[in-house]
């Protein structure tokens, strides 16, 4: 069985879907669905636990057919990293679903819901574990299609959700078309599709101007898959009307898996030592990732909309992780895994806490909340501190974050970019504050509507709030995870230590030897 664990990370959740869809009862569909996530996870965990204590790559041949010729699943130290940030996210956020779905989603359509929920997470995590390039384009198309009808179900609730799911699709289709031409273009250079096959045959082609062309569809579908600036306009509809636990889901992870592809593309296949990539992609990565730091967070201080502010805080997230990337170190890319787990728990501790608000009422902006923090002091505690994190406040995971990210742009010399960057996640300080004046600073208006928690409700976001305090504190494990991640694309990490809270994280792995 441990050998079949790489494709059975996919095959659950894609199995369960149909049963799902065919429940007779909507309750069995939210049990079918939490036991396939809860099973996804604890793959990933095993698959986690492997990797790190062997360190070598797992290696599944689908159909007994072997590399170049038939499709590979591959777990590394990399794909072992986001596997469980995707799974895990899932499980926690299906906890929250069942009374997030009961409120948001018409009871006959419960079981199409969670269908499509278990075909968003199957497409992602095929996405995360497949070696083969145009396997990640049919899983990138999965999880899109059930995404995008997914975002659409909001609409009994508030019929912007279409138009935003509209937008969504068309926007996505565009990026994956991108993508397949760009895959295409490498097709016809190097006559294969395997991502590590395709490596070694680019770095023997002559003629590298279709190469640089097919480098740029490719890099170009992914900015829109991530809503990298200026190509996000799609993110903040989709996100703000989207059912509650729909924007909890894809908020926390479909970006953040095409962060991963991305890195997989720049780093697994083309490669540092590929010609212009450092001044080329690394500057572009560097000031898409700057502006998009600042638009969001602008964006977000003057929104009042709270699904709609923190969407648009995602972009400046997202544009951490372009930094990090635009480095074209493997500190920098170290910085962006880093990154790309703790947003993920900050962002998906935010919009559970904010679902609780979202399910009583029809209208959630920061007038909603006035003087809630005395009504469900719990859920909006959860919030302030998902906010604390997201600006980098010690002890949160999202300190960690920004504390490798500016350390490997001081490493490189990129002094103004990381005062850019520091300046820009102080700036969230300001929205932040907004939700403190009106939740704790600002009495309840009488006509306001009572709001109410339960355990049940409270407890999935507190998982993960628990999760990026625990993180902050104790990053050890984390940051080496992490490090060996980014080992897998780029040249050896020069050994170094430092201290954290009182513990020596070591970050060179190759420096052990």
């Amino acid at each position: 069985m441990m050998q079949h664990l790489p494709i059975l990370q996919v095959i659950l959740p894609l199995l369960a879907a149909p049963l799902a869809a065919l429940a007779s009862r909507r309750h069995l569909a939210w049990h079918l669905t939490l036991v396939a996530t809860a099973g996804a996870f604890a793959i990933s965990l095993v698959l986690l636990a492997t990797i790190l204590r062997t360190g070598t790559p797992i290696i599944y041949d689908l159909g007994g057919w072997p590399a170049p010729i038939g499709i590979v699943y591959v777990i590394d130290s990399a794909s072992a990293f986001v596997l469980p940030v995707v799974s895990g996210i899932g499980f926690v956020a299906t906890l929250a679903a069942r009374h997030l779905v009961i409120a948001e989603i018409d009871a006959r359509d419960h079981p199409l819901f969670f269908a499509a929920w278990l075909l968003t997470l199957a497409g992602m995590l095929g996405q995360v574990t497949t070696g083969d390039a145009f396997n990640i384009f049919v899983f990138l198309e999965i999880s899109s299609l059930s995404g995008y009808a997914l975002v659409a179900m909001g609409a009994g609730r508030d019929r912007r959700a279409l138009p935003a799911a509209f937008n969504y699709l068309i926007l996505g289709t565009v990026g994956a078309t991108f993508y397949v031409i760009g895959l295409g273009l490498l097709y016809m250079l190097t006559g294969t599709l395997n991502l590590a096959d395709l490596s070694v045959r680019l770095a023997e082609i002559e003629n590298l101007r279709p190469a640089y062309v097919a480098l740029a569809f490719i890099a170009l579908g992914l900015f829109l898959k991530m809503a990298l600036f200026p190509l996000h306009l799609w993110l903040a509809p989709a996100y703000s009307h989207a059912p509650s636990a729909v924007t909890a889901l894809m908020a926390a992870t479909a970006t953040k898996v095409s962060v991963y592809v991305l890195i997989r593309i720049l780093f697994g296949v083309f490669g540092f030592e590929f010609p212009y990539m450092t001044q080329a992609v690394g500057g572009l990565l560097l000031t898409l990732g700057l502006l998009g730091a600042f638009v969001g967070t602008f964006a977000a201080i003057v929104e009042t909309d709270l699904k709609r502010l923190f969407a648009q805080s995602s972009i400046a997230q997202l544009g951490y992780m372009a930094i990090g990337l635009g480095i074209m170190t493997s500190a920098g890319i170290a910085a962006s895994f880093i990154h790309l787990f703790n947003h993920a728990l900050m962002k998906g501790a935010l919009f559970l806490a904010l679902g609780v608000i979202a399910a009583q009422t029809t209208h959630l902006s920061l007038h909603t909340i006035k003087g809630a923090g005395r009504q469900i002091p719990i859920t909006m505690t959860a919030i302030l501190l998902g906010g604390l994190a997201r600006i980098g406040v010690p002890l949160t995971a999202g300190f960690i974050s920004k504390l490798y990210l500016i350390r490997a742009l001081i490493d490189s010399g990129l002094w103004a970019v990381a005062a850019l960057t520091f300046v820009s996640s102080a700036l969230a300080l300001v929205y932040v504050w907004k939700i403190v004046e009106h939740a704790w600073l600002t009495e309840r208006p009488e006509n306001a509507p009572v709001l109410t928690e339960t355990p049940g409700q409270w407890a999935p976001a507190w998982i993960l709030v628990l999760a990026t305090i625990g993180f902050g504190i104790y990053a050890g494990p984390l940051v080496e995870a992490a490090f060996g991640a980014a080992q897998v694309f780029g040249p050896d990490i020069i050994q170094a230590t430092q201290t954290i809270e009182g513990l020596q994280i070591i970050e060179g792995l190759e420096g052990q030897e």
